[in-house]
Protein backbone atom coordinates (compact mmCIF):
# COMPACT_ATOMS: atom_id res chain seq x y z
CA UNK A 1 0.00 0.00 0.00
CA UNK A 2 1.22 3.52 -0.77
CA UNK A 3 1.71 5.87 2.18
CA UNK A 4 -1.22 8.10 1.17
CA UNK A 5 -3.44 5.03 0.96
CA UNK A 6 -2.35 4.01 4.45
CA UNK A 7 -3.15 7.52 5.71
CA UNK A 8 -6.62 7.41 4.17
CA UNK A 9 -7.22 3.96 5.64
CA UNK A 10 -6.04 5.12 9.07
CA UNK A 11 -8.35 8.13 8.88
CA UNK A 12 -11.31 5.96 7.92
CA UNK A 13 -10.91 3.90 11.11
CA UNK A 14 -11.98 6.98 13.09
CA UNK A 15 -15.27 7.30 11.22
CA UNK A 16 -16.96 4.00 11.97
CA UNK A 17 -19.66 2.80 14.34
CA UNK A 18 -17.07 0.37 15.70
CA UNK A 19 -14.47 1.79 18.08
CA UNK A 20 -10.92 1.85 16.73
CA UNK A 21 -8.45 0.28 19.18
CA UNK A 22 -4.90 1.54 18.71
CA UNK A 23 -1.98 -0.11 20.56
CA UNK A 24 1.11 1.94 21.44
CA UNK A 25 4.47 0.24 20.93
CA UNK A 26 7.90 1.35 22.09
CA UNK A 27 10.28 -0.59 19.87
CA UNK A 28 10.48 -2.85 16.81
CA UNK A 29 9.36 -6.14 18.42
CA UNK A 30 6.39 -4.67 20.28
CA UNK A 31 5.22 -2.86 17.15
CA UNK A 32 5.51 -6.00 15.02
CA UNK A 33 3.84 -8.10 17.71
CA UNK A 34 0.82 -5.78 17.73
CA UNK A 35 0.57 -6.08 13.96
CA UNK A 36 0.93 -9.86 14.07
CA UNK A 37 -1.88 -10.36 16.59
CA UNK A 38 -4.26 -8.43 14.35
CA UNK A 39 -4.37 -4.72 15.22
CA UNK A 40 -5.24 -2.61 12.18
CA UNK A 41 -2.63 0.05 12.94
CA UNK A 42 0.11 0.76 15.46
CA UNK A 43 1.16 3.91 17.30
CA UNK A 44 4.20 4.69 19.42
CA UNK A 45 4.21 5.73 23.06
CA UNK A 46 6.62 8.56 23.81
CA UNK A 47 7.10 7.52 27.44
CA UNK A 48 7.77 3.86 26.66
CA UNK A 49 9.92 4.61 23.64
CA UNK A 50 12.06 7.29 25.25
CA UNK A 51 12.65 5.36 28.46
CA UNK A 52 13.64 2.32 26.37
CA UNK A 53 16.24 4.55 24.71
CA UNK A 54 17.51 5.84 28.06
CA UNK A 55 15.71 9.19 28.28
CA UNK A 56 12.89 10.52 30.45
CA UNK A 57 9.61 11.24 28.72
CA UNK A 58 9.49 14.69 27.19
CA UNK A 59 11.81 16.19 24.60
CA UNK A 60 15.14 15.39 26.24
CA UNK A 61 16.08 12.93 23.52
CA UNK A 62 17.81 14.45 20.47
CA UNK A 63 15.29 14.95 17.70
CA UNK A 64 17.24 12.96 15.11
CA UNK A 65 17.74 10.02 17.46
CA UNK A 66 14.00 9.86 18.04
CA UNK A 67 13.22 10.04 14.32
CA UNK A 68 15.78 7.30 13.62
CA UNK A 69 14.02 5.07 16.16
CA UNK A 70 10.67 5.78 14.48
CA UNK A 71 12.22 4.82 11.14
CA UNK A 72 13.28 1.43 12.52
CA UNK A 73 9.71 0.72 13.61
CA UNK A 74 8.20 1.93 10.34
CA UNK A 75 10.43 -0.44 8.34
CA UNK A 76 8.97 -3.60 9.90
CA UNK A 77 5.30 -2.64 9.66
CA UNK A 78 2.81 -3.05 6.85
CA UNK A 79 -0.09 -1.47 8.77
CA UNK A 80 -0.35 2.33 9.29
CA UNK A 81 1.94 3.89 11.90
CA UNK A 82 1.14 6.93 14.05
CA UNK A 83 3.87 8.60 16.11
CA UNK A 84 3.66 10.30 19.50
CA UNK A 85 5.69 13.47 18.98
CA UNK A 86 5.15 14.96 22.46
CA UNK A 87 4.95 18.73 21.74
CA UNK A 88 6.56 18.42 18.34
CA UNK A 89 10.28 18.96 18.98
CA UNK A 90 10.11 22.52 17.69
CA UNK A 91 10.46 26.02 19.14
CA UNK A 92 7.73 27.36 16.88
CA UNK A 93 5.07 26.24 14.42
CA UNK A 94 7.59 25.81 11.60
CA UNK A 95 9.86 23.67 13.77
CA UNK A 96 6.97 21.41 14.76
CA UNK A 97 5.80 21.10 11.15
CA UNK A 98 9.34 20.20 10.09
CA UNK A 99 9.43 17.41 12.71
CA UNK A 100 6.13 16.03 11.47
CA UNK A 101 7.43 16.12 7.90
CA UNK A 102 10.53 14.21 9.04
CA UNK A 103 8.53 11.36 10.61
CA UNK A 104 6.24 11.28 7.58
CA UNK A 105 9.32 10.92 5.39
CA UNK A 106 10.34 7.77 7.30
CA UNK A 107 6.89 6.19 7.03
CA UNK A 108 4.46 7.62 9.61
CA UNK A 109 0.92 8.49 8.50
CA UNK A 110 -0.24 10.05 11.76
CA UNK A 111 1.07 12.05 14.71
CA UNK A 112 0.02 12.88 18.24
CA UNK A 113 0.78 16.46 19.30
CA UNK A 114 0.45 17.79 22.87
CA UNK A 115 -0.42 21.35 23.92
CA UNK A 116 1.78 21.61 27.00
CA UNK A 117 5.47 21.84 27.80
CA UNK A 118 6.87 18.94 29.81
CA UNK A 119 9.54 20.93 31.63
CA UNK A 120 7.23 23.69 32.91
CA UNK A 121 3.93 21.74 32.91
CA UNK A 122 2.32 24.83 31.37
CA UNK A 123 -0.18 24.85 28.54
CA UNK A 124 0.69 26.58 25.31
CA UNK A 125 -1.85 29.21 24.33
CA UNK A 126 -4.68 28.13 22.06
CA UNK A 127 -3.35 30.50 19.42
CA UNK A 128 0.10 28.87 19.48
CA UNK A 129 -1.32 25.38 19.18
CA UNK A 130 -3.70 26.35 16.37
CA UNK A 131 -0.76 27.84 14.48
CA UNK A 132 1.17 24.56 14.86
CA UNK A 133 -1.72 22.44 13.58
CA UNK A 134 -2.20 24.73 10.58
CA UNK A 135 1.53 24.64 9.81
CA UNK A 136 1.53 20.83 10.00
CA UNK A 137 -1.41 20.56 7.62
CA UNK A 138 0.12 23.04 5.20
CA UNK A 139 3.41 21.14 4.98
CA UNK A 140 2.01 17.58 5.17
CA UNK A 141 -1.68 17.83 4.18
CA UNK A 142 -2.49 14.12 4.43
CA UNK A 143 -0.90 13.46 7.81
CA UNK A 144 -3.40 12.47 10.50
CA UNK A 145 -3.21 14.83 13.51
CA UNK A 146 -4.40 13.60 16.88
CA UNK A 147 -4.53 16.87 18.83
CA UNK A 148 -4.03 16.27 22.53
CA UNK A 149 -5.00 18.76 25.18
CA UNK A 150 -3.86 18.55 28.80
CA UNK A 151 -6.26 21.24 29.98
CA UNK A 152 -7.95 18.76 32.31
CA UNK A 153 -4.63 18.49 34.16
CA UNK A 154 -2.97 21.87 33.84
CA UNK A 155 -5.62 24.54 33.17
CA UNK A 156 -6.56 26.85 36.01
CA UNK A 157 -9.85 26.71 37.87
CA UNK A 158 -11.95 23.91 39.30
CA UNK A 159 -12.84 20.62 37.61
CA UNK A 160 -15.72 22.08 35.59
CA UNK A 161 -13.65 25.05 34.43
CA UNK A 162 -10.86 22.75 33.29
CA UNK A 163 -13.40 20.64 31.42
CA UNK A 164 -14.72 23.72 29.63
CA UNK A 165 -11.18 24.75 28.73
CA UNK A 166 -10.51 21.28 27.30
CA UNK A 167 -13.68 21.57 25.24
CA UNK A 168 -12.75 25.08 24.06
CA UNK A 169 -9.33 23.87 23.00
CA UNK A 170 -10.80 20.84 21.27
CA UNK A 171 -13.10 23.03 19.21
CA UNK A 172 -10.20 25.29 18.23
CA UNK A 173 -7.96 22.39 17.25
CA UNK A 174 -10.79 20.77 15.29
CA UNK A 175 -11.39 23.97 13.36
CA UNK A 176 -7.65 24.36 12.71
CA UNK A 177 -7.57 21.05 10.83
CA UNK A 178 -6.94 18.32 13.41
CA UNK A 179 -8.37 14.89 12.61
CA UNK A 180 -9.06 13.63 16.14
CA UNK A 181 -9.13 15.16 19.63
CA UNK A 182 -7.48 13.68 22.68
CA UNK A 183 -8.61 15.21 26.00
CA UNK A 184 -5.93 13.67 28.21
CA UNK A 185 -7.26 12.63 31.63
CA UNK A 186 -10.89 12.24 30.59
CA UNK A 187 -12.06 9.18 32.54
CA UNK A 188 -15.56 9.71 33.91
CA UNK A 189 -18.32 8.20 31.78
CA UNK A 190 -20.64 11.20 32.07
CA UNK A 191 -17.90 13.66 31.14
CA UNK A 192 -16.78 11.53 28.20
CA UNK A 193 -20.37 11.55 26.94
CA UNK A 194 -20.56 15.36 27.39
CA UNK A 195 -17.32 15.90 25.53
CA UNK A 196 -18.20 13.64 22.61
CA UNK A 197 -21.72 15.05 22.29
CA UNK A 198 -20.47 18.64 22.45
CA UNK A 199 -17.52 18.36 20.10
CA UNK A 200 -19.25 16.22 17.41
CA UNK A 201 -15.87 15.03 16.17
CA UNK A 202 -13.66 11.94 16.59
CA UNK A 203 -12.41 11.66 20.17
CA UNK A 204 -9.54 9.56 21.53
CA UNK A 205 -9.68 8.12 25.06
CA UNK A 206 -6.61 6.52 26.64
CA UNK A 207 -6.67 3.10 28.29
CA UNK A 208 -6.30 3.59 32.04
CA UNK A 209 -7.93 2.63 35.32
CA UNK A 210 -11.40 4.07 35.82
CA UNK A 211 -12.52 4.45 32.20
CA UNK A 212 -15.72 2.76 31.00
CA UNK A 213 -15.55 -0.65 29.32
CA UNK A 214 -14.71 -0.83 25.63
CA UNK A 215 -18.34 -1.66 24.86
CA UNK A 216 -19.50 1.38 26.84
CA UNK A 217 -16.99 3.63 25.08
CA UNK A 218 -18.31 2.39 21.76
CA UNK A 219 -21.87 3.13 22.86
CA UNK A 220 -20.74 6.65 23.82
CA UNK A 221 -19.46 7.03 20.21
CA UNK A 222 -15.81 7.37 21.23
CA UNK A 223 -13.89 6.99 17.98
CA UNK A 224 -10.61 5.65 19.31
CA UNK A 225 -9.20 3.90 22.35
CA UNK A 226 -5.40 4.11 22.50
CA UNK A 227 -3.15 2.15 24.83
CA UNK A 228 -0.87 5.07 25.67
CA UNK A 229 1.96 3.75 27.87
CA UNK A 230 -0.26 1.08 29.50
CA UNK A 231 1.34 -1.84 27.60
CA UNK A 232 4.80 -0.66 28.63
CA UNK A 233 3.61 -0.38 32.23
CA UNK A 234 2.20 -3.91 32.04
CA UNK A 235 5.34 -5.49 30.60
CA UNK A 236 7.69 -3.77 33.05
CA UNK A 237 5.30 -4.59 35.88
CA UNK A 238 5.33 -8.26 34.89
CA UNK A 239 9.14 -8.37 34.75
CA UNK A 240 9.33 -6.73 38.18
CA UNK A 241 7.06 -9.36 39.76
CA UNK A 242 8.61 -12.32 37.90
CA UNK A 243 12.13 -11.19 38.81
CA UNK A 244 11.25 -10.87 42.48
CA UNK A 245 9.69 -14.34 42.38
CA UNK A 246 12.97 -15.78 41.11
CA UNK A 247 15.12 -13.93 43.66
CA UNK A 248 12.89 -14.38 46.69
CA UNK A 249 11.24 -17.76 46.05
CA UNK A 250 13.63 -19.49 43.64
CA UNK A 251 10.60 -19.95 41.40
CA UNK A 252 10.97 -19.25 37.68
CA UNK A 253 7.54 -20.52 36.60
CA UNK A 254 6.07 -17.05 36.01
CA UNK A 255 8.95 -16.11 33.68
CA UNK A 256 8.36 -19.18 31.51
CA UNK A 257 4.56 -19.25 31.49
CA UNK A 258 3.09 -17.93 28.22
CA UNK A 259 6.57 -17.03 26.95
CA UNK A 260 7.30 -17.01 23.22
CA UNK A 261 10.29 -18.92 21.83
CA UNK A 262 13.49 -17.87 20.09
CA UNK A 263 12.06 -18.30 16.59
CA UNK A 264 9.07 -16.09 17.30
CA UNK A 265 11.23 -13.44 18.94
CA UNK A 266 13.58 -13.40 15.97
CA UNK A 267 10.64 -13.16 13.57
CA UNK A 268 9.68 -9.78 15.06
CA UNK A 269 12.70 -8.14 13.42
CA UNK A 270 13.45 -7.53 9.77
CA UNK A 271 16.53 -8.87 7.98
CA UNK A 272 18.13 -5.60 6.96
CA UNK A 273 21.87 -6.29 7.11
CA UNK A 274 23.95 -7.59 4.22
CA UNK A 275 24.99 -11.21 4.64
CA UNK A 276 28.50 -10.45 3.42
CA UNK A 277 29.26 -7.94 6.15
Amino acid sequence: MLQNQKADLFRSYHHSTKIFILPNAWDVPTAKLFENVGFRAVATTSAGMMVALGYEDGEYIPRQEYIASVARIAKVLTVPLSVDLVSGFGRNAKGVADTVKAVADVGAVGVNIEDFEHTSKKLFSIEEQVEKIKAIKKLTPNIFVNARTDALRFASGDEEERFKEALKRGEAYRDAGADCLYPMGLVDKEKIARYVDSIKFPVNIMLRKGIPSIKELEELHVARLSFGPSAAYAVIGFLKIASRQILEKYDYSMMLENAIDYEELNSLAKKTFNKGR
